[in-house]
């Protein structure tokens, strides 16, 4: 018996195991398969995107470099928060600094948590699954041991029949979580590796315009 048979023949607490874990399935692959996708190029355009950015003559060069390269709008949002000190006198340093501090880190939490979309749906289903499968198969079991006490005579073959149906459920969690993990862990360290390239970007150019903010007014007038 597979586990469609098994889902048809099954009761209503079986179909909703079953159902739940082919639910819980569906959803883990594809946020793994989006989210390897998406990382996949996050990767290459975040260090594409800070090489151009520096490599710039001007601020307004570096933010069009960036636009170009930045394709899931992770540097982007760091670039324009920097914007702050853009046009502004610079009489009050110290407050913009302040300001710019705040923009820069409001910006790097959003863009982190969009790294972060996903994780706690493969973290779930990882730790999840394999109880919820157990579920079915302990339910399984005592349903089919309740319906062998009104069949006379008991012998093992009446009985490893209908427990190893049930044992496919423990089956099942575990194909559900075991890709989960996995990808949780893989996806995991390529998340970490960006959001360290990003907040490392954040710290330079945060230092940059600080350092432009405390130089002194140039003066055009001459001794």
């Amino acid at each position: 018996m597979n586990l469609s048979q098994l889902f048809s023949q099954g009761d209503a607490v079986t179909k909703l195991v079953a159902s739940l874990l082919l639910f819980m399935s569906v959803a883990s692959w594809v946020v793994i398969f989006w989210k390897g996708w998406m990382l996949r190029r996050a990767l290459g355009d975040v260090t594409r995107s800070t090489a151009a950015f520096w490599q710039s003559a001007s601020f307004n060069e570096a933010q069009d470099k960036v636009a170009a390269f930045d394709r899931e709008q992770l540097v982007l949002p760091l670039v324009t928060a920097s914007q702050l000190l853009q046009g502004h006198s610079l009489g009050s340093a110290g407050s913009k600094v302040q300001q710019l501090t705040r923009s820069l880190r409001d910006a790097l939490h959003a863009v982190l948590h969009k790294l972060q979309f996903g994780q706690v749906l493969l973290a779930t289903v990882g730790s999840t699954a394999p109880f919820v499968g157990l579920l079915g198969t302990v339910w399984g079991i005592y349903h089919a041991l309740v319906g062998m006490t009104g069949a006379g005579q008991i012998t093992i073959e009446k009985i490893s029949g209908p427990v190893g149906e049930s044992l496919l459920m423990t089956a099942a969690g575990l194909a559900v979580a075991i890709p989960a993990v996995l990808a949780y862990n893989v996806l995991g360290r390529i998340i970490t590796r960006i959001e360290a390239a990003l907040e490392g970007f954040a710290r330079d150019l945060l230092d940059l315009l600080a350092d432009e903010s405390a130089r002194p007014p140039r003066s055009d007038s001459t001794s």
